[in-house]
């Protein structure tokens, strides 16, 4: 008779942190830990065992340092949350260091520090030169400000001289239906 399984299913793969620990000398301090869920991101996400302790008072606590993808977070966290999940892997000793090796930082983006007016804004700024009676030759270009409020990317405005890697275009773009626009232009 086949097994027939009831309840929900889980991705885990591995054992308990604390199965992992409770099997090492010293409790695995200084030995590094790894989620296999974490394992799908190129970067090495892994822990580092710093100190093993139960939770009986709450002012006494265990930590270890955290490397999510590829960077170190800057102080070491608690894991109590997580520990009874059965996802967690030791790294062999011999491993670790390869392990643990940062990925060469990714090519940077530089972005454009100008771009042309858009065509109404350029045909209206035309317009005001000539009334004003200035010489008609080029519409100085548009100056770009850029939000610096993600830190998750990595790019940069390009410098004087300086060729950017990024292409910003006027345009719609390639529309995600070709058949709806036929016979127009965009």
């Amino acid at each position: 008779m086949p097994y027939k399984y009831i309840g929900r299913t889980t991705s885990f793969k591995g054992k308990t942190l604390w199965e992992i620990v409770g099997n090492l000398k010293n409790f695995g301090v200084g030995r590094i830990v790894v989620r296999s869920v974490f394992e799908r991101y190129p970067e090495p996400s892994y822990m580092k065992i710093l100190k093993v302790e139960t939770l009986p008072t709450p002012e006494v606590v265990s930590v270890d340092k955290k490397t999510f993808r590829g960077k170190p977070f800057p102080r070491p966290i608690v894991i109590e949350s997580s520990s009874y999940k059965t996802d967690y892997r030791l790294i062999p000793k011999v491993e670790e260091e390869k392990y643990c090796k940062r990925i060469e930082e990714k090519d940077v983006r530089i972005f454009p520090r100008t771009f042309e007016f858009p065509p109404i804004m350029k045909e209206l700024i035309l317009r005001e030169m000539k009334e004003k009676g200035e010489k008609l030759t080029e519409v100085p270009p548009l100056e770009i400000v850029y939000s610096k409020c993600s830190k998750k990317t990595k790019y940069r405005i390009a410098k004087d001289g300086e060729e950017p890697n990024v292409e910003i275009v006027m345009g719609f773009g390639t529309p995600v239906s070709p058949s709806l626009y036929e016979g127009i232009k965009l």
